[in-house]
């Protein structure tokens, strides 16, 4: 290793010796060249070999032996040194650059999903490549003439449409690689910063990310591109999809602590960072129709509510009380919220021709689950509306495979917030609403009459017995708008009777039932008596 110093040249002549200038080039030299010559021996000799802290500074010998711990081959070191890394907030700037220049991807990803670490330890990314002839959207094939023909259809529009299309292209393994090859991490990280100001443009590029990063051969590749640094400043987001965005990005990049892989709509909301608190279950939210993995577990507004938001005090209001409530009340929980895409109407589903049935829905979920780990401790499942059904679907497959036995096993309770375990009066209304005109396949199966309902009611209703899983079903009492033309019952009080467990009536509408207008509201707190219960024996241990 070679460094060179850059000084002004001097008489060798101690007699021409021009005083106090003369004498602090000089001890600069010594200076400069006892780091660098340190430095060298740190990173060149292994870290067991002696080393004398005489020849460095102490604040200075603290940035090297660190850097050189996160190199070891023990793991345990190389995680400990990356926690003392993050908890450092003294140094100076240069010393944060020294870490980031000469970190490896471990550490980096590390520093990255460490809560304190201080953003100063990641570089800037990479310049991005000019942009050649034919815009954003063409990773070798001719999409921009397509993109054009639609003619007078917003261009943000246009652009969404060919997101959506890459975020299904990146389900695929092989797919993965040709958005790789064709300099895709380098064009969506372009337009990650030209949509600043849309984040649902941001969300579906983090999407695309992070389904890339479930390929372990893409690891370096994504870090080299940049996006580390990125998801680094997005995890400290105020926002809460911002950062669980994020947060599964860097989970699936994260082989050091993370066995788990997060598949598209699975997120974490609790632990998103490395913690040193042992997690001893799993609470899994599912929404229902067109609900969504945030919103639909938010607290209910109210006038108070609005007025208390800006002070950002999340006991008393809160944009989504698992995050926040349930993993300050149990923080030896992971906490997974699920997302999957619904729709009332063929008429505003996205791909109408992409039609999807529970038992296909609850197959392709229990399978992202497993992915993530969900079965390997004691489970709660907590679910509004048609995400019971998916439950009690996924559960019955479960059964009936041996590899998925331990998600039956470690289950150990039901939450479930207004589902239509006898049918929806939502399907019986399909003709007189406009938006209802061509009911959706998920609509059509709410339907009282549909045999695929009955027959999931009652073999779920003997599995569940035999299996004595613990149950609470909350019920609505009021109606909801559907529309500004219906207001109905979405589920009325009959079909929330799954026939085991407690029914507990609401006064709220079907949207609000799974909605906590405060912390210490029954509703939450019915809510959490209960995964204490079910989980008293694993939490205790």
């Amino acid at each position: 290793m070679k460094s060179y110093i850059y000084v002004h040249t001097v008489s060798l002549d101690k007699g021409e010796n021009h005083g106090i200038a003369w004498q602090a080039r000089k001890e600069l030299h010594k200076a400069a060249r006892k780091v660098l010559a340190t430095s060298a021996k740190i990173l060149r000799n292994p870290f067991a070999d002696p080393f004398s802290t005489v020849d460095i500074e102490d604040h200075e010998c603290a940035v090297w032996l660190l850097l050189r711990k996160s190199k070891s081959d023990d793991k345990t070191t190389r995680l400990e040194a990356v926690r003392e890394m993050s908890e450092t907030h003294h140094w100076h700037d240069y010393q944060y650059r020294i870490i980031a220049q000469a970190c490896d991807p471990k550490t980096l990803i590390g520093l990255a999903r460490s809560k304190e670490s201080d953003l100063r330890f990641f570089l800037l990314p990479p310049p991005l490549p000019s942009l050649k002839v034919g815009g954003l959207w063409c990773f070798g094939g001719n999409g921009l003439p397509y993109a054009e023909s639609f003619g007078e259809v917003p261009s943000a529009t246009v652009e969404m449409f060919c997101l959506e299309a890459i975020v299904k292209h990146s389900e695929i393994s092989t797919h993965c690689d040709k958005i790789e090859a064709n300099g895709g991490l380098q064009l969506l990280q372009r337009l990650y910063q030209l949509h600043k100001d849309c984040p649902k443009v941001q969300r579906n590029i983090m999407r695309v990310i992070g389904n890339m990063a479930l390929n372990e051969h893409l690891h370096s590749s994504i870090v080299r591109s940049g996006w580390v640094s990125i998801m680094a400043e997005a995890m400290k987001s105020p926002h809460i999809m911002e950062s669980s965005h994020a947060a599964r990005i860097l989970a699936n990049l994260d082989r050091e602590t993370v066995q788990e892989k997060y598949q598209d709509g699975v997120y974490v909301l609790h632990p998103q960072y490395r913690t040193s608190q042992p997690i001893k279950a799993d609470v899994l939210f599912i929404h229902g129709l067109m609900g969504a993995a945030f919103k639909t577990w938010r607290q209910q507004d109210s006038e108070q509510a609005v007025i208390e938001k800006p002070m950002e005090d999340e006991d008393r209001y809160t944009t989504c009380w698992p995050k926040t409530w349930l993993a300050k009340d149990c923080p030896a929980l992971r906490i997974i919220s699920v997302e999957y895409d619904t729709s009332l109407s063929d008429w505003r589903a996205r791909c109408p021709m992409e039609r999807k049935s529970i038992a296909f829905r609850s197959n392709e979920l229990l399978r992202k689950l497993r992915a993530a780990g969900v079965g390997d401790r004691p489970v709660v499942w907590i679910s509004h509306s048609m995400g019971g059904l998916l439950v009690k679907k996924m559960l019955l497959e479960a059964s009936a495979k041996p590899e998925m036995s331990t998600v039956i096993n470690n289950t150990r309770g039901i939450i479930f917030y207004s589902v239509p375990h006898h049918g929806s009066r939502l399907a019986e209304y399909s003709v007189n609403i406009r938006y209802l005109l061509f009911p959706s396949l998920e609509v059509k199966e709410l339907s009282k009459d549909s045999p695929a309902l009955k027959t999931l009611q009652d073999d779920f209703l003997e599995f569940a017995k035999d299996k004595n899983f613990q149950v609470l079903n909350f019920v609505e009492t009021l109606p909801t708008y559907i529309g500004s033309m219906i207001k109905l019952h979405v589920v009325p009080v009959e079909s929330a009777d799954l026939g085991i467990g407690d029914l507990i009536p609401v006064d709220v509408n079907h949207l609000n039932i799974c909605k906590p207008k405060k912390k210490d509201a029954f509703l939450y707190q019915r809510t959490l008596q209960f995964i204490r219960e079910a989980l008293a024996k694993d939490l205790e241990n």
